[in-house]
């Protein structure tokens, strides 16, 4: 009889660690999703801002090899990340394919003027850098005009500005709930154990002697859990990169790894932490209590 009772313990006990884990995973799949998301979110920034285009206007009066000296020139500039030079006669080509018809053979000559196209570097990619950057370039005689939308610049940097502050607040709040969950969970857990950890205590076994093997249950539950959230959130990302082919532009697996890294720290802190104070709570309290 004893044996069939020991051997329904231990499957109610394993069940109980199996859905602890679980639970832990789950939880941590959320906070990694954030993370990625956040992770995606700082990476569109930085891809919409150095995307924004300044066309530098050239007299037309500039041969090209004088265009792409001054090319040179503002490739070394600090503002400037990238440079694309545009010939007329690219631009004629470019201009005809948005048109869908040959203006240059409409009008008899070309009139568009060369012009090189300057991306900025993100933090540089605002309205006040920008017009620092107009006011220092435009000395230069080849330039004609530049031209740039100075609207969108500022709907771009106030949308992401809004955006991150939202993110970065459901950030806090989900770090929060994930705590309560795991912290939860992991009490359930312990709540089974309860009156082993108070027989220990009462034949003379240390709070140091109990303690010890719960924590390094729930550090082991806290890996294995975070584990299956990384395996999940691999998978999340292949499955989201296969629908959505434009996020591999956004893809940098050093952000990831520090995310996933960040995953294992955060399961097995909270996980040990939880089954620490859950344990210390049924060792301090009297016996009984335990059948409340």
């Amino acid at each position: 009889m004893s044996i069939i009772e020991e051997g329904s313990s231990r499957k109610k006990t394993k069940s109980v660690y199996v859905s602890t884990v679980i639970s832990i995973a789950l939880v941590l799949l959320m906070t990694g999703l954030l993370g990625l998301i956040l992770v995606h979110a700082k990476n569109l920034s930085r891809y919409v801002k150095e995307n924004i285009v300044l066309n530098v206007i050239v007299n037309d009066n500039v041969n090209e090899g004088d265009v792409l000296a001054l090319q040179k020139d503002l490739d070394g500039n600090k503002h400037v990340l990238r440079t694309e030079y545009i010939s007329k006669e690219l631009a004629a080509k470019n201009l005809k394919e948005d048109l869908g018809e040959d203006f240059v053979e409409y009008l008899g000559h070309n009139p568009l003027l060369p012009s090189i196209d300057v991306y900025m570097n993100e933090e540089y990619a605002n309205n006040d850098s920008i017009q620092a950057f107009i006011t220092q370039v435009s000395r230069n005689s080849r330039i004609n005009e530049i031209v740039y939308q100075e609207n969108l610049i500022d709907m771009v940097n106030q949308n992401i500005r809004v955006i991150g502050i939202v993110v970065l607040a459901f950030a806090v709040i989900l770090l929060i709930i994930a705590v309560a969950l795991i912290n939860n969970t992991i009490r359930l857990a312990i709540y089974s154990q309860r009156f082993l950890i108070k027989s220990m205590q009462l034949i003379g076994a240390t709070k140091g002697f109990i303690r010890r093997p719960y924590i390094l249950y729930g550090i082991v539950h806290g890996l294995i859990g975070s584990l299956i959230a990384i395996l999940l959130l691999l998978l999340t990302l292949h499955f989201a990169q296969q629908q959505i082919p434009e996020l591999v532009f956004l893809r940098d697996w050093l952000e990831f790894i520090f995310i996933f890294v960040a995953v294992v720290i955060l399961g097995i802190l909270i996980s040990g932490a939880s089954t620490y104070f859950a344990v210390t709570k049924y060792l301090k309290a009297k016996s009984a209590s335990l059948y409340r």
